[in-house]
């Protein structure tokens, strides 16, 4: 394609991106840190940035906000905040329709059928009048050189293929874990002539770049539209260096041990009832871990069910096995958390498809770390090599007990050297490490190699 014209509206010879990123700190979501890293990287490459999520009080009622997040986005990114919340996390029952109120699940069938006739997504599709909208108003109040969405929700999509209809403004789809593709079954989430079908082949068809997590989830789709084969890109997720920037003293030798999971609880209730049966197994097995704690920190559930659910009282239930509850933890604080703990539990649902973005952080902390998923996952693939991993051995609560007791004896037994070597097994996920190069690349594809040097210099 040829390069872009990047002069701006205002004289500014800047080129300019459209990024609908909801999600966008200080929603409290993993997503976040992927998106805030995207922009950032843009602005340093020479991109004037505008971004567009939704109102923080949206996220009060989903997933929550933590307004460290937003500390380390570039001052000079533009953030459009927009007035559009999820309906079904309504919890004031004032605010119910007669409808809603005397029947909430037909209420719910029925949005769901409705939205879709406006974009095919059950929970988000209503709002592409106002994503459209948004994304017209912003081309004229200054020309956009890029638009750029990271889904989901995918509704997000609609918004920048009508610049590309109206106005030939190229397009990047930044997929992550991707539509067609159900990353935790392992399987097709709809027919190629389905609506969402229909909506992703043209995406692709016409997007000048694509992105995705993994290798995996990259393959589906090369598979499935070989025509955009070198238009697939994995640009993996990493982790911020200052949320692992733990102390170098040692642990107090005499201390308890402590065991650490960092995270939203959103992963079925048997497999929480796994964890707890082993935990409980590895304290009464390995005099190390008898008086050892387990601390479960972060949102346990998301929505209206948050923090008043199964998982909530099944982790309060094994209080006397050692398990404590501490909440979220804003970012600021993430690392100075991860110096207080001697071991780390990662859980994550799903298998080769999947990727945590807490891994990343996981392995670059340099701490012994336990594995709750499947054998094959992505994680197992990214954790292979480092020296102070349990191993992945499936959901069976006799491997997880034996793997709780091997990570105290690594705790209590590690090396400098050991734990040297672990932090340099992550040490390259780094995640301005990871996305400079595909910034990078996108900027040079759309501008052309000399103006991309040349913006870049004046930035």
């Amino acid at each position: 394609m040829p390069p872009a014209d990047p002069t701006s509206a205002d004289g500014q010879d800047k080129p300019h991106l459209l990024y609908f990123a909801i999600g966008f700190p200080p929603a409290a979501k993993s997503c976040a840190y992927r998106m805030r890293e995207t922009a950032n990287q843009f602005v340093a490459h020479g991109w004037r940035v505008t971004v567009v999520t939704i109102e923080d009080e949206s996220w009060m009622i989903d997933s929550g906000i933590d307004p460290t997040l937003s500390d380390p986005v570039d001052p000079r990114v533009d953030v459009v905040k927009l007035p559009l919340s999820r309906d079904d996390l309504e919890t004031d029952l004032r605010k119910f329709s007669r409808e809603r109120a005397v029947d909430p699940e037909g209420w719910a069938r029925r949005a769901r059928e409705e939205v879709q006739e406006i974009f095919p997504d059950p929970v988000f599709g209503g709002w592409r009048p106002d994503l459209e909208e948004a994304a017209l108003r912003i081309h004229a109040e200054n020309p956009v050189t890029l638009a750029m969405a990271s889904c989901v929700p995918y509704v997000q999509l609609a918004a920048i293929r009508r610049l590309y209809d109206d106005h030939h403004v190229p397009y990047v789809v930044d997929f992550r874990d991707g539509w067609s593709l159900d990353v935790v079954e392992g399987v097709e989430a709809f027919l190629e002539d389905s609506p969402q079908g229909v909506w992703e082949a043209r995406m692709l068809a016409d997007a000048v770049a694509f992105w995705c997590v993994n290798d995996p989830i990259a393959e589906h789709y090369r598979k499935r539209y070989p025509e955009a084969r070198s238009r697939i890109h994995v640009v993996r997720n990493g982790y911020d260096a200052d949320s692992v920037d733990l102390p170098s003293t040692g642990r107090d030798p005499g201390s308890p041990l402590v065991f650490g999971y960092l995270g939203t609880v959103t992963f079925p209730v048997p497999l929480l009832a796994k964890v707890i049966e082993s935990w409980k197994a590895a304290r009464e097995r390995e005099p190390l871990l008898a008086d050892a704690t387990l601390e479960v920190r972060g949102h346990i559930g998301v929505g209206a069910h948050q923090g008043a659910n199964r998982h909530m009282e099944m982790l309060h239930e094994a209080a006397a096995d050692g398990i404590v509850v501490g909440g979220p933890v804003p970012k600021g604080q993430v690392s100075e958390l991860y110096g207080s703990w001697d071991a780390l539990l990662l859980i994550i649902v799903g298998g080769r498809y999947t990727t945590s973005g807490k891994v990343y952080e996981y392995m670059a902390t340099g701490l012994p770390v336990v594995s709750v998923h499947e054998r094959e996952h992505d994680a197992s693939d990214l954790l292979d090599g480092h020296p102070l991993w349990t191993g992945a051995y499936g959901l069976d609560v006799d491997r997880l007990t034996e793997s709780f007791c091997r990570a105290a004896h690594m705790a209590t037994s590690a090396t400098d050297e050991e734990i040297k070597a672990a932090k340099a097994h992550g040490a390259s996920f780094q995640r301005g490490a990871v996305m400079a190069p595909a910034v990078r690349a996108l900027t040079e594809l759309v501008l052309g190699a000399d103006t991309a040097a040349k913006v870049k210099a004046e930035s």
